[in-house]
């Protein structure tokens, strides 16, 4: 009898918890199938706007997003979400995997978004041509009507900038580019031999990650203190909202000068984020193939300036942070005046050093002639960022003559002149500390001197360039580098 009451007693407490998930699962379903029609039940959202920075007109950007969530308490129901202007702006947003845009339509009906549950929304834009020398502001509402009839909104804008785009670029005949308004390449440019390029002084590049800039025949960069030439990679917003794709080295493939190259001249550029900025292949040392003069060569994945047993001259210029050398020289002869080369390359470890010269490169022995430098800064991270490197029976000539120099001290009377040996137990002068700001984590950069720097009236008064790099007067006692210390 006692195991009746027991089996009974079970089967009841059985048909209770029964009864209790099925309530449980019916008060569930009934909350997850609720949608309010109040008008105090809203979204909320990521944020409130979307930027995308400066863009090129007819140019797709890159692509953004962010989170619509539903906090309320119970479900909502969007009877309509669209683009305000319809298709006047050209941005493009992917709502929960529904498009909205040109080639869809403007508009998505009945979106349910359950309570505790939150959608992704993306964003991109196709500009059309504001017909303006400067960027111009264009904006977009993207507006949720939930069913209740509220209205939400959330702000989609940037800044459109028209671009002349120009496509595989063939130079069969002398020619100048220039231009106020940005000039797009895609595929690279190639100067034939026997035919010049110019570029004007304040004309800006902007080269896609396939292009460079191929010189068989000769190249002329005609920039000057006040309106410098740009060359850059043509991504203008940001990989992370801290970093700027311009700030990204490897953004597009640099200048090559060929071997039938010859008298090119680089005038006051900034030429940056590019992989190999500038490459000068094995030619004839009677000729002189590149002048490179007041100019920036800036965070290269791959060298700064590789010469390859050939005549160049580098005067007050700054080479600086790249994934390879900043300046190798192998072979030829070579001229650093007045430089600031300063190896403190961000991205990888196993960066190259900032000044390497040789007789020879891989496989070929390339007799250096003469390579001389004067005045100049030579710094970086590491303690020894000088490397010379010869093999015997080849020609191999150098000077450093009043220079800064971050390797170990050595005793030459005819090779070595008027050093200034940074230390790199020194932390007060040496290293960083020669410059303005040197700022890894923001990756901001400025290699003007700093008030401590080692570099401070160090150059030889009697065999220097009158200005900097910046068009300032040198004084009596001019300081290493191509850039003279401004008291603040």
């Amino acid at each position: 009898m006692r195991g009746v009451v027991v089996i009974l007693i079970m089967k009841r407490m059985c048909c209770f918890f029964m009864l209790m998930a099925a309530l449980a699962l019916t008060v569930a379903c009934t909350d997850d199938d609720s949608f309010s029609t109040s008008p105090s039940h809203l979204l909320s959202f990521s944020t409130d706007s979307v930027a995308l920075d400066t863009v090129f007109s007819a140019v797709p950007t890159a692509t953004k997003s962010f989170w619509v969530y539903n906090k309320s308490g119970s479900g909502i129901r969007c009877s309509n979400i669209r683009l305000e202007q319809g298709n006047q702006t050209g941005f493009r947003v992917n709502v929960d995997g529904s498009f909205l845009g040109a080639a869809s339509g403007f508009q998505i009906n009945d979106l349910e978004i359950r309570d505790k549950d939150s959608v992704r929304v993306f964003v991109e834009l196709t500009s059309p041509l504001n017909y303006q020398d400067q960027p111009t502001r264009i904006m977009d509402n993207l507006v949720f009507t939930l069913e209740s009839g509220v209205q939400q909104k959330v702000n989609l804008n940037a800044f459109t900038w028209d671009a002349v785009m120009m496509t595989d670029v063939v130079v069969n005949e002398s020619m100048t580019i220039e231009g106020d308004r940005p000039i797009i390449i895609y595929g690279g440019i190639t100067v034939q031999e026997g035919v010049t390029l110019n570029i004007s002084a304040g004309t800006t590049l902007y080269f896609h990650a396939d292009a460079g800039i191929d010189v068989y025949g000769r190249l002329m960069v005609n920039g000057d203190v006040d309106h410098n030439v740009v060359l850059r990679g043509d991504r203008i917003d940001h990989m992370f909202d801290y970093l700027p794709y311009d700030n990204v080295s490897g953004q597009w493939k640099g200048i090559h000068f060929y071997q039938q190259s010859y008298e090119n001249v680089i005038n006051y550029a900034d030429i940056h984020s590019a992989s190999d900025a500038i490459v000068c292949d094995s030619a004839a040392v009677d000729k002189l193939k590149l002048s490179l003069y007041h100019s920036v060569v800036h965070n290269c994945k791959g060298a700064g300036v590789l010469s390859k047993h050939a005549v160049i001259d580098i005067q007050n210029c700054q080479v600086t942070n790249t994934l390879g050398d900043c300046v190798a020289i192998h072979g030829g002869v070579a001229q650093l005046m007045q430089c600031t080369i300063a190896q403190f390359y961000p991205f990888d470890a196993n960066r190259g050093v900032a000044l390497r010269f040789s007789n020879y490169y891989k496989e070929h022995h390339f007799p250096l002639y003469d390579f001389k430098c004067y005045n100049s800064i030579v710094t970086g991270y590491a303690d020894d960022v000088i490397m010379g490197e010869s093999v015997e029976e080849v020609p191999y000539t150098f000077l450093f003559d009043h220079c800064l120099l971050r390797t170990p001290q050595i005793e030459d009377a005819e090779r070595i002149k008027e050093v200034v040996w940074e230390e790199p137990e020194d932390t007060i002068r040496g290293g960083v500390k020669n410059f303005a700001n040197i700022d890894t984590d923001n990756l901001r950069y400025d290699f003007r001197l700093g008030a401590n720097s080692l570099a401070i009236g160090a150059a030889d008064p009697s065999h220097f360039m009158e200005y900097d790099r910046n068009g300032l007067r040198r004084d009596e006692q001019p300081d290493l580098g191509c850039y003279e210390y401004v008291n603040p």
